[in-house]
C-alpha cells in the first residue's frame, strides 16, 4: 500500500491510484442536490480503495460517503463494510406493464376540485418547489435543493422529457400544485421517475388517475413495459404498483461511510 501514489486528476473530483506508471484504481465523487456526497469505483485494486476512500474524504472536506453496489454482489458488499461503510438503505428494480387489462389502472378524470397539465404548460418554479416538497418523502432525497438551472436542464432539456409523460396535479381552487406523475421517455424502456402526491391531498385516488393517464399514452404507442425504483421502505407506493402488476428484478444496496468525527 505504501508504494501506491494517489493523484487527484481530471474531469471533475476524480481520483486515481498509481503503481508506478500503472492505474490500478479511480474514484469519482459527485455532490447531490441534497447535499450527499456519492462515490464511485472504477477497476480497482483492492489495496487502493482504502487510499482512495482517504483521498476522497479529505478532498470533500470529510463528509459522509454514499456508494451503491448492487443486491447480487454480496462479495463487494462484504469488501465496503470491511472498510467502514454501512447498510444504509435498501432500493428495488421494478418492471411493470402498461396494458390497463393487466394494471388495472385507466384514464380517469382527476377528482372533484383537481385539474391535470402537462409539465411544459407548468409554471417552472411553481414545479421546482413541487419536486422539492415531494422528495422530502422519497428515502434518499430528503433535503433536496434544486438550483433552478439545473432543475431546467434535467427535466425541460432532458432528451427523455416528453409533455405527454409528465403530468402534474392541480389544485383548481387554490392553483396550488399538489402531485406528479413522471415518466422519462428514452432509448430503452420508458422509466418511471417519480409518482406522488403532497400529504395533505392523499387517498382521493391521485396517484392511480395520473398513473393511468401517463400509462395510457405509454401503452398507445406500443411501449409494454415501464421500469422504476423504489425504495424496500416505501410501502404505500410498493403497495400501489405491485399491486398493479410491477415486480422486482434486481435492486442495490446503499452503504454509506459516516464521516470521521
Amino acid at each position: 500500500m505504501g508504494g501506491l501514489r494517489i493523484k487527484r486528476v481530471s474531469p471533475g473530483l476524480t481520483w486515481r491510484a498509481f503503481d508506478g506508471a500503472e492505474t490500478v484504481g479511480e474514484v469519482r465523487a459527485r455532490l447531490m442536490p441534497n447535499s450527499r456526497w456519492i462515490i464511485g469505483f472504477e477497476q480497482c485494486r483492492d489495496d487502493a480503495y482504502q487510499p482512495l476512500i482517504d483521498a476522497v474524504a479529505a478532498g470533500v472536506g470529510g463528509e459522509d460517503l454514499y456508494l451503491n453496489v448492487g443486491e447480487r454482489y454480496t462479495e463487494n458488499q462484504a469488501r465496503f463494510t470491511e472498510l467502514g461503510f454501512v447498510v444504509n438503505r435498501r432500493e428495488g428494480f421494478y418492471r411493470m406493464p402498461t396494458d390497463p387489462a393487466i394494471t388495472g389502472l385507466v384514464k380517469a378524470e382527476p377528482p372533484a376540485g383537481v385539474v391535470f397539465v402537462s409539465a411544459i404548460d407548468a409554471d417552472e418554479e411553481d414545479l421546482r418547489l413541487l419536486d422539492q416538497a415531494l422528495r422530502e418523502d422519497v428515502p434518499g432525497s430528503e433535503g433536496w435543493i434544486w438550483d433552478p438551472a439545473d432543475f431546467r436542464e434535467q427535466t425541460f432539456d432532458s432528451s427523455d422529457f416528453d409533455p405527454a409523460t409528465y403530468v402534474v396535479a392541480v389544485d383548481s381552487d387554490s392553483a396550488r400544485y399538489i402531485g406528479l406523475t413522471r415518466v422519462w421517455v428514452g432509448r430503452g424502456l420508458p422509466r418511471l421517475g417519480l409518482v406522488a402526491v403532497l400529504p395533505a391531498y392523499r387517498r382521493r385516488g391521485l396517484a392511480t388517475a395520473m398513473l393511468g393517464r401517463v400509462f395510457g399514452v405509454l401503452y398507445g404507442r406500443g411501449k409494454a413495459e415501464v421500469t422504476f425504483e423504489i425504495d424496500d421502505t416505501n410501502e404505500a407506493s410498493l403497495a400501489l404498483l405491485t399491486g398493479a402488476g410491477a415486480r422486482r428484478v434486481n435492486g442495490i444496496v446503499e452503504f454509506v461511510k459516516p464521516a470521521q468525527g
